[in-house]
């Protein structure tokens, strides 16, 4: 080809607008930046590393999904790069691979190896544990518990006491104490209570203090559920206590969840949702993030927090 033809076909290539451009670069920044947040959160212990590899999975295009394995890894405490490399050999994975490109055996084999290091390191944390699981309203906190209750006879369980009417199927003494507004008033002003609160402008939920002081006294690991300003409280009164906030896999997922049990109103549905947004938004006051796209999986990451055997 001739210069001048060269030059001709050279001048004649579409050029990006300038906007595209500025566009293209500011989301590159962003993806950058939300990928240093997440291996922040990582190394923090404000989300699981295997809360992340499911987040990959999920969102291969997302910030989890496009982490580099070898980022993913080095983001974990106590994993340095002569580590790193050698597990990702052993677990024959290239480190160029992302974490939302995994093959379904290469994941499985880096769960894992992550189930495992989480074993070894809660049993070094020791055996006495309160762990406090909330969460924002439908995300599943009541179906993760009565998973630990079934599966985990080890956790002893706080019973909130709750001025609210039962729910279909649920008992007096094992789900909750029900009781009326004179008797809440009572273990109030007698000091009963660890945290009580008002929740969604109805019913009164608290914890009575007695049974859970006993259970730490004796060695066990206790797991409280409860709301958002109970939560608060018990970090007020126990600060040695760890927070575990439960998250929805999606906004969708959890509207759906609300309105798929059937238990409240439309206009119950709607305040419920509302005062859902405003508890996501907490998130950030939790030691820990647990996402509930299972049960069993997030009942067993609950569990692990609590230094207890994992099933």
């Amino acid at each position: 080809m001739s210069e001048a033809r060269a030059a001709q076909t050279a001048t004649s290539r579409p050029t990006p607008p300038e906007v595209d451009r500025v566009a293209a670069s500011r989301a590159a920044v962003a993806a950058r930046r939300a990928r240093a947040a997440l291996k922040a959160q990582i190394a923090s212990g404000e989300r699981t590393p295997e809360s992340v590899l499911d987040q990959g999975a999920r969102e291969p295009d997302g910030p989890a999904g496009t982490l580099r394995v070898t980022d993913f890894l080095l983001s974990i405490p106590a994993i340095g790069v002569t580590k790193m490399n050698a597990t990702l050999e052993k677990l024959q994975i290239s480190p160029v691979k992302r974490v939302g490109g995994l093959g379904r055996h290469q994941r499985e084999r880096l769960r894992e190896f992550l189930r495992e290091r989480a074993k070894l390191s809660s049993r070094s944390r020791g055996k006495s544990r309160l762990v406090v699981l909330a969460g924002p309203t439908a995300v599943g906190k009541g179906s993760v518990s009565a998973y630990i209750r079934e599966h985990y006879p080890e956790v002893h369980f706080s019973v909130s006491a709750t001025t609210r009417k039962p729910r279909p199927g649920e008992i007096d003494g094992v789900h909750y104490y029900f009781v009326d507004d004179a008797e809440f008033d009572r273990m109030i002003r007698d000091g009963e209570l660890l945290e009580w609160a008002v929740v969604h402008n109805q019913s009164r939920y608290g914890t009575p203090r007695g049974p859970v002081q006993r259970a730490l006294d004796e060695g066990r690991s206790v797991l409280l559920e409860i709301d958002l300003q109970g939560a608060r409280q018990v970090r007020r009164a126990m600060p040695e206590a760890t927070l575990v906030f439960l998250a929805p896999p999606s906004w969708d997922e959890l509207v759906r969840r609300l309105i798929g049990r059937g238990t409240e109103t439309s206009d119950e549905q709607q305040r419920r949702l509302e005062t859902a947004k405003v508890e996501l938004a907490a998130e950030h006051e939790f030691d820990k993030t647990v996402v509930n796209a299972s049960v069993p999986e997030a009942a067993r990451e609950v569990v692990e927090l609590m230094a207890l055997p994992s099933h």
